[in-house]
């Protein structure tokens, strides 16, 4: 097969060559430079440095009008460039998922609807254009979201707590930013710990997933510059129905999902849905958990579209692992000085992988939650998953990152 790739998330962290042979296939990949430099050595491919400065849907089209080329697969394995994909997919007429199905998988509008459309519970929601027009008068109480209807990462995500206000405050916004209207949403802050589920999905049927629970939030990680973590807990049937149903409904019906719910009580509330694997350390947590490398099952079944699923279900989950991120975004001089509080807990024996950067490193200004960008990540394993979670909190409360290293003895 001749396979494109869009290729926008470093190559470590997807390690293609595990889901695609590269001897078999022809296999191009179209990226930015920076990006391109991550691809292995040795690695028998095809190198295309894109410039980045229209959009990668645009770009590849203007490529192949100067190298005309056919391709069986269109690929990508970022959510910021499944649009392009399926653009591509249709403008060449490429087998795979259709820009239908993908703008249901990354508008949060869209997908909240359909959701509700199944009758399962999604906080309250509407377009920010209708709030306006209708002067914010809205039908929850209490806290109000404004989110980018396709956004990743909690960016440009605010909350408002003060509904006298609240109208006042986001029409402030707007000015003060310039933000584009028809790019955001409004909805109804619901306050309850947050889970996601990840897993696999062929044919409409999910063969593998494993849930967890986050300790921090996205949008804390992103605003404030706390810790996020998450640790893996059991899956009731419960909630291998509700993820099945939402799925159905967002029409996911082959590859990784990574799929986001508040918890009222015992009841999800949905949050959110992706077509792709989830960042941090989602995917190393879940092969030490499971033995499945998430993001080379995908691969195959994009391009093969079956897999021994049989063989797959064979591998029974370990509890009890979890991960961690410290930003750097947030950092006052964008310099790593070191941690305050973690000697003790680098040499606990529950420490799978600690990753740190060196003193004097430089942090990204861009959120990131990979290895080597921030400024430390870890990987744990407890014999039981509420310990792990006991952990984590621990080390959120008793370890942080040096702001002025003249001020510690």
């Amino acid at each position: 097969m001749n396979i494109l790739i869009l290729h926008r998330v470093p190559y470590s962290r997807i390690e293609y060559h595990r889901g695609i042979d590269h001897d078999q296939h022809d296999v191009t990949y179209l990226g930015k430079q920076s990006v391109i430099d991550t691809l292995p050595p040795g690695l028998r491919c095809k190198r295309v440095v894109r410039p980045g400065i229209s959009s990668v849907n645009d770009e590849a089209l203007q490529w192949l009008a100067q190298f005309p080329k056919r391709f069986d697969r269109i690929i990508s394995m970022s959510e910021y460039e499944l649009l392009d994909a399926a653009r591509l997919r249709e403008a060449l007429n490429v087998e795979g998922a259709s820009l239908e199905a993908v703008i249901l998988t990354r508008n949060k509008l869209k997908m909240k609807e359909a959701v509700l459309a199944r009758k399962l519970r999604v906080p309250s929601f509407m377009s920010l254009d209708r709030y306006l027009a209708l002067q914010g008068k809205v039908p929850w109480f209490g806290a109000t979201v404004l989110k980018p209807h396709s956004g990743a990462s909690s960016i440009d995500v605010s909350i408002y707590h003060q509904p006298d206000c609240t109208f006042d405050e986001i029409r402030q916004k707007i000015s003060d930013l310039s933000l584009c209207i028809d790019d955001f949403q409004v909805e109804e802050y619901i306050r309850g710990p947050i889970r996601h589920f990840d897993g696999l999905v062929l044919n409409g049927r999910i063969f593998t997933m494993l849930s967890s629970q986050y300790v921090g939030t996205c949008l804390d990680y992103m605003e404030r510059g706390q810790p996020l973590g998450s640790w893996h807990l059991e899956t009731t049937e419960q909630m291998q129905t509700w993820v099945d149903e939402v799925l159905s409904a967002v029409q996911i019906r082959n590859g990784a999902f990574h799929l986001e719910a508040i918890m009222d009580g015992d009841e999800p509330v949905f949050l959110e849905v992706g077509n792709r694997v989830g960042g941090a350390d989602v995917v190393a947590t879940y092969e030490l958990a499971t033995g499945i490398h998430m993001p080379s099952l995908e691969l195959r079944i994009h391009i093969e579209g079956e897999l021994d699923v049989a063989h797959v279900a064979e591998h029974q989950a370990t509890l009890g692992f979890g991960w961690f991120v410290f930003p750097g975004h947030t950092h006052s001089n964008l310099v790593y000085h070191g941690l305050i509080g973690a000697d003790e807990l680098r040499s606990s024996p529950f420490i799978v992988q600690w990753n740190e950067l060196k003193p004097g490193a430089l942090l990204a200004k861009n959120v990131t939650y990979s290895a080597f960008e921030a400024p430390v990540t870890g990987i744990l394993k407890t014999e039981d998953p509420q310990q792990t979670r006991v952990w984590l909190q621990a080390l959120f409360q008793q370890v942080s990152l040096i702001e002025d290293p003249t001020s510690v003895v």
